[in-house]
């Protein structure tokens, strides 16, 4: 490895992009049909081969995730209160606030950063009226647990799929569990549209009813019948993710091995630890989150600043929880005393970088810095 390479940041992740030259012919397109948003050609299609590829039925495309967690809230008319997790992205319980819905936070699992079942029971009102479950780093919630409790109670369900694309578990898409299910395409994710998302759902009157609502809710030019939003995928974005799809499969298998790379290489690194990959599951490895627990030589944020004075962009994700900020944080249930694993592991969590193209040498760069740092005296 030259210096030059060297001294070059890693960061935590780094779009897939397909060749320049691949995406001319559909912006040729675009320029000569001149639609460029509007459900075009480009989104119609886009959303027919992504139900295919996905293995769901029907697919409603956003301008990005957070619109369309907020129109998926509209489409099932939650009031009240929902259960949710405080270990993501504030994206989730934002989308709450902007529907006049009040967040309720319970802990995670242990093994799994998702939310924890046992703890949603306790946490019920008269006041809730949905459970907002996260698949975080695309792991699976307990989905059984989760939808017996719904139908139990009378519930329902939107899981924050943001990080799930393409994750298979028990032989089916993950995608196709509670009412509705999220999905980002931001260009962080494993698949993106340089922004976008969408809402999966398994009704074609409900499909209808959230097409109503991304686009103000219009039937026809003079025909209103709901309190829509705009939120629509422009043409653009729909056919760079035609362009994408046909790549995502190698995409998944390069994920794939950096993540039993990384696992290779940090194996036997005394406080550092690699959660398992999820049992009955085709994982996505769109993240890879590591602990830096008690017997590490240093404390997870020493670790991270030496990751950074080494130029590798690792990040804590996610630290803080939702619940620490301040819009939340008074809340009775955002009491960290309330959320006791959620906050070890967001004091312990890093990711590190992945993504398709991140070489072997920059993963050994990445590793060392770990492995050095473990042989530093910890302060007293």
């Amino acid at each position: 490895m030259t210096q030059e390479e060297k001294n070059t940041p890693i960061y935590i992740t780094q779009p897939t992009l397909p060749p320049l030259e691949e995406f001319i012919p559909y912006l040729e397109q675009i320029w000569n049909n001149k639609i460029l948003t509007n459900g075009g050609p480009f989104h119609r299609q886009l959303e027919q081969a992504l139900a295919d590829y996905l293995g769901v039925k029907y697919i409603s495309l956003f301008s990005n995730g957070t619109l369309a967690l907020m129109t998926a809230l509209q489409s099932l008319r939650i009031t009240g209160e929902v259960i949710t997790s405080p270990y993501s992205f504030v994206a989730t319980a934002h989308s709450l606030l902007w529907n006049g819905i009040k967040p309720v936070f319970v802990d995670i699992e242990p093994g799994t950063f998702n939310i924890d079942p046992r703890k949603i029971e306790a946490a019920l009102t008269p006041q809730t009226t949905a459970i907002m479950p996260v698949h975080c780093y695309g792991r699976p919630c307990d989905v059984a647990a989760i939808d017996e409790i719904a139908s139990n109670y009378g519930l329902k369900v939107i899981y924050d799929a943001a990080h799930a694309f393409g994750v298979n578990y028990q032989g089916n898409s993950l995608l196709t569990h509670g009412d509705l299910s999220v999905l980002s395409f931001h260009a962080t994710k494993v698949f993106n549209t340089f922004e976008g998302g969408a809402i999966v759902c398994n009704d074609a009157k409900m499909k209808r009813h959230i097409d109503h609502l991304k686009n103000f809710g219009f039937i026809d030019e003079v025909t209103v019948v709901a309190a829509g939003i705009n939120g629509k995928m422009n043409e653009v974005s729909a056919a760079f993710g035609l362009l994408q799809l046909k790549n995502i499969d190698t995409a998944l298998r390069e994920r794939t091995k950096v993540t039993r790379r990384y696992r290779e290489q940090l194996a036997g690194i005394a406080g550092i630890y690699c959660p398992p990959d999820a049992p009955e599951t085709r994982a996505n490895h769109s993240y890879f989150p590591i602990l830096v627990q008690p017997g590490y030589a240093l404390s997870r944020d020493a670790l991270f600043d030496t990751l950074r004075q080494a130029g590798i962009i690792a990040r804590r994700y996610f630290y803080p929880l939702i619940s620490d900020f301040p819009m939340y944080r008074n809340m009775p249930s955002a009491a960290r005393a309330n959320l006791p694993l959620a906050g070890e592991v967001a004091s312990q969590v890093i990711c590190l970088p992945i993504y398709p193209e991140l070489q072997a040498e920059q993963q050994d760069r990445v590793v060392d810095v770990i492995r050095l740092a473990s042989c530093m005296t910890k302060p007293s």
